[in-house]
């Protein structure tokens, strides 16, 4: 017999949200890592990284199936949660496919979009209207956002086709967006984290496992520091990271979750900094400052959301 759980105070979600984030601000160091051990930036290479960093994922959480077939766990809470990993594969194909198509600018100014697209979808099909001030850091955030882009840009140059790369960028917006409406519903329906992310992780593992054929990628051959950088990458980034803000968006708004991730350009470059000696722009410093800025605004106007009783919060 378990029983439901109680919201943990807020300083333990924003504890773990700020774990998180550093964990995710390490992913863009892992694969630059990886890309300079293979001598290899092909998209075939990258959805190879993402779909083997997903794998290792999936099974290091692999003990965790065990409870799924628990009578708390209804077959809607695992639609939903193969629904999320669903969304999960298309925001990984599709964002980092738009790199090889448009600029860094362009592309990391539109994935980043997502809080503005969360905030709609939660207050269309969940009823969750955003309050005055939590628009108003969306809006804000969002501008420090772009203007870290801004600033981290390099010629300029547009790319092969950027139509389609902005597009496929804004596409990977909305599969992140509903990845974590998703990912929220399915663990008030009665999925521990635990549970949630073993069905999440995993589907789109198997989604995302023949993409990298499609682009001439290959998933042997390449040097052992290679899968040691993917498989850091699956433990910090991955279950460390992915794996907080599922858990912290069955608690609170998603919204403010989507922006909490708005932080990992900003860890990114500190943690290059650190790793490769790269000094961020003036600009990528001033719009991390607009960003904070923004996101306090938004922890201000958003509250604390008690689930159903339905949620065991088991593993």
């Amino acid at each position: 017999m378990h029983r439901p759980s109680s919201p943990p105070a807020t300083s333990i979600v924003v504890a773990i949200l700020t774990l998180g984030v550093f964990a995710v601000s390490t992913a863009a160091i892992f694969i630059r890592l990886s890309m300079v051990a293979a001598a290899n930036t092909s998209i075939g290479f990258s959805l190879f990284v993402s779909a083997t960093r997903l794998l290792f994922a999936a099974l290091l959480v692999l003990p965790t199936w065990s409870g799924i077939r628990q009578p708390s766990v209804t077959s809607r809470a695992t639609r939903y949660a193969i629904a999320a990993g669903a969304c999960l594969c298309v925001h990984f194909a599709t964002w980092i496919t738009s790199l090889a198509f448009t600029s860094i600018a362009a592309s990391v100014t539109l994935v980043t979009t997502n809080p503005i697209w969360v905030a709609l979808l939660a207050w269309a099909f969940l009823g969750e209207k955003p309050t005055r001030a939590s628009g108003l850091g969306i809006a804000i955030a969002i501008a420090g956002g772009a203007l870290i882009a801004y600033g981290d840009a390099d010629s300029g140059l547009a790319g092969s086709n950027p139509l389609l790369g902005d597009l496929l960028a804004l596409v990977g917006a909305w599969a992140a967006s509903a990845y974590f409406l998703l990912g929220r519903e399915a663990q008030r329906c009665g999925l521990g984290i635990g549970n949630y992310v073993a069905i999440a992780y995993s589907t789109a593992a198997l989604l995302l496992l023949p993409l990298p054929w499609l682009f001439g990628g290959r998933y042997t051959g390449h040097p052992s520091s290679v899968y040691f950088y993917i498989l850091a990458m699956a433990i910090v980034s991955q279950i460390g990271g992915h794996t907080s803000f599922n858990w912290a968006v069955r608690w609170i708004s998603p919204t403010l979750v989507a922006l909490a991730i708005l932080f990992e350009p900003v860890g990114s470059s500190l943690l290059g900094f650190v790793v490769f000696g790269e000094v961020p722009a003036p600009a990528v410093l001033f719009g991390a400052i607009v960003l904070l800025l923004g996101v306090g605004l938004a922890v201000r106007g958003s509250q604390m959301q008690n689930p159903p009783a339905t949620s065991t919060g088991e593993w």
